[in-house]
């Protein structure tokens, strides 16, 4: 089934883009958006497709509910290089032009959702204990990997994840700039407290019919934040307010983010 309404969500790690996700599907309306295009091979091996051109048109198949609604979802990390192999299929690639025009072509209809998290320093803590852990999400009545070493906090860590951080929102920023590009913005912050409202509201910028009293799925996502995250946070806020005073100077702990998975 091809698409008739399209649109991707915009993020960086840990900015609550699954839960978002989780409530756009919970509508039944609005596609099954995840992050496929973070771990592709594992898709494509489970769906049984041998190209990359198999993998996009298995993809958009399996995610466009009845009513011709495809969403999905792409971290700047990964956003170019995700770009430059949907550019080099026989399919897309003939059709040359900027980046924007190449999306429209693979997801008709496409608009774009932009979605961000004022609190940078929570964020970066639960992306750092994500990388370490490799647990990315925890859903209702599903078992936790137990992980081989406890998370440890280190402030030069999380110093720096919270800088990439503010440096892809500012790409992706810039590349609705660019474009002309006017995306929905959703705050995590606001979204935790307005899950079913938010998700209606995006309803409605998309175009996209529901009846009265629309009756959500289950919402499953749990908050992964504990007291350790509260412990991090506060230490974090601490050494960073010590280090301004005396105008230290300190070297970023040199994170390479994009070789684990994402959420």
């Amino acid at each position: 089934m091809r698409p008739e309404f399209s649109y991707l969500i915009c993020g960086t790690p840990r900015c609550g883009s699954n839960l978002l996700c989780e409530a756009l599907g919970n509508t039944g309306l609005a596609g099954i958006p995840a992050e496929y295009f973070w771990d592709e091979e594992a898709y494509a091996k489970k769906w049984g497709v041998a190209s990359y051109s198999g993998f996009l048109q298995e993809l958009i198949e399996r995610s466009t509910t009845g009513n011709r609604v495809f969403g999905t979802k792409v971290m700047w990390g990964y956003f170019d290089a995700f770009v430059q192999r949907v550019r080099e299929t026989p399919e897309y690639g003939r059709h040359g032009g900027s980046s924007h025009e190449l999306l429209g072509q693979l997801f008709p209809g496409l608009r774009y959702i932009w979605i961000t998290r004022r609190d940078k320093v929570r964020q970066a803590v639960s992306f750092w204990k994500s990388l370490q852990t490799l647990v990315w999400s925890k859903r209702k009545g599903t078992h936790l990997p137990v992980s081989e070493k406890e998370a440890e906090y280190r402030f030069e860590a999380i110093d720096y994840l919270v800088q990439e951080i503010v440096v892809h929102e500012a790409a992706w920023q810039a590349y609705f700039s660019r474009y002309a590009i006017p995306p929905f913005t959703v705050i995590y912050e606001d979204l935790a407290s307005a899950y079913e409202a938010t998700a209606l509201q995006i309803l409605d910028w998309l175009g996209v019919s529901y009846p009265p009293g629309l009756v959500f799925g289950p919402r499953l996502l749990q908050k992964q934040a504990d007291g350790i995250s509260e412990t991090w946070v506060d230490r974090y806020h601490e050494e960073k307010r010590a280090r301004e005073s005396v105008n230290s100077e300190y070297s970023p702990f040199p994170v390479t983010s994009w070789n684990r998975r994402q959420a």
